[in-house]
Order: structure tokens, then sequence, then C-alpha cells
């Protein structure tokens, strides 16, 4: 029987056949690349972290180097407690940020690096057009700044993206998240620029105002997780 392939018939079913063929081989791509897109964003965890201490390292050098210098890490609660069974490096921030606090895991990372011990603690939120995350790093005090690091996916380049920027990012290091009568009270992000030699301010970006607040909010939301947590550590 010769087959029509003017028609109609034919053309649906050379489609369908098409389409089901190319998505059955996009999804055996899939499978088999994930676990290289996995350990690659492992990868580029381990370089933030590093970067947050003060270390930074080409992504292949991460892992090699957070074993070195990584001396702790888990997960705990928002009562400050550890939650035994979890891989830090595998939460997801976007996850938490869209659970109650009460509800979130929340990874730590504690370092040796250059004879001090850092606590480095993961943030996440929203810019003005998509996420903006980071890593803070915190001196053994678990109050100054010792380091910051923080990117974005879509923010406005020249103005918003700025947070990327290690001009705006220098800013943090030596600041406060406590105040004097030990209540956490994080970092605001100054439009117009921060009062001088205020130890819980730094400026804003000029031009990337909603930017800006969003990571106002990011650090008084997720630091703000960690409260219980380092209140206990700088009880014991």
């Amino acid at each position: 029987m010769k087959i029509n392939v003017q028609s109609n018939l034919y053309t649906f079913i050379y489609a369908s056949v098409m389409v089901i063929l190319v998505a059955l081989a996009l999804s055996l791509a899939f499978i088999k690349l994930k676990p290289l897109q996995d350990a690659n964003m492992q990868k580029e965890k381990q370089q933030a972290i590093l970067a947050s201490i003060g270390l930074k390292c080409e992504r292949e050098q991460a892992p090699e180097l957070f074993k070195q210098y990584i001396k702790q890490s888990f997960v705990i609660n928002i009562s400050g407690n550890k939650i035994p069974g979890l891989d830090p490096l595998k939460i997801s921030l976007e996850e938490q940020y869209h659970k109650p606090l009460k509800q979130r895991q929340l990874p730590v990372f504690i370092a040796e690096y250059q004879g001090q011990k850092i606590y480095v603690f993961p943030v996440y939120g929203k810019g003005l057009w998509g996420p903006i995350w980071g890593y803070v790093a915190l001196d053994k005090d678990l109050n100054t700044i010792h380091g910051v690091i923080f990117d974005h996916k879509g923010e406005t380049p020249g103005l918003g993206a700025e947070i990327a920027q290690p001009w705006f990012q220098k800013q943090f290091i030596g600041k406060k998240i406590f105040d004097q009568n030990g209540n956490f009270v994080s970092i605001a992000v100054v439009k117009g620029g921060a009062p001088k030699n205020d130890p819980h301010a730094v400026d804003a970006i000029s031009g990337g105002t909603l930017t800006s607040k969003g990571l106002q909010a990011m650090l008084h939301d997720f630091l703000g997780g960690y409260v219980n947590f380092m209140k206990k550590v700088r009880a014991n």
C-alpha cells in the first residue's frame, strides 16, 4: 500500500513521531547531564563560600580547598539545633526562602583560615528582576562581618547588578549585625549614603534602590534565622 505523504493523516503522524523522538532525546540528555550539572553547582557553592572568607579560587580548585578550610558543616533549624542527616551543600535556598521561617533548614559552614575561625551563612532573597543570593562570613564573635559574596540572576547591569562587585561588597567588612545591647539589627543598605561611622549600615547602589532594598531585606530575613544559633554559640 502506497503511503500518501501529502495527506493530513501522514503529516499528523509524522509530526507526532518527531515530537516524541525529540522529547525522548531531550529527556535522555537531561538525565545524563544532570549529575554533571549538580556537581558544577556544588563546586560553585564551595567557590562562593571560600570567597566569602577571603579565599578566591577557580571552580575546579574549590572542592579540594573547601575540604581543607571548611572544618564543619551542618544544617540547623530556627531554634539553633542541628538537624541530622542533611547535606548543607544540597539544601536549596530558593525552597527555604519560600518556607515559613520556623520550617526552614539552614546551612552552617565553619572555616579555619589564616588562623581565624569564621562562620559562613547563606542568604537568599528577591531583587528587582529576580532572585539574589550570597554568603555572609562572620568572625568568631558572630557579630563582625568578615566578608560577603552576593550574586543575582537578572539585575540591571551598572545598577542593581553592582551587588556582585567587590567595591560594593567591601563596605560590609567590619560591620556589626548586633547592637551594643545584643539585639539583632542586621545591616541597613541606605539610599543616599549611610551615616558616617555607622557600624550597622552601608551605602546603597545609586540607581539600584529596589535591588538595595531587596538585599537589605534578604540579610535581615535569612541572618535572622540564625540568631538563636549565634546566641547559643556565643553563650558557650
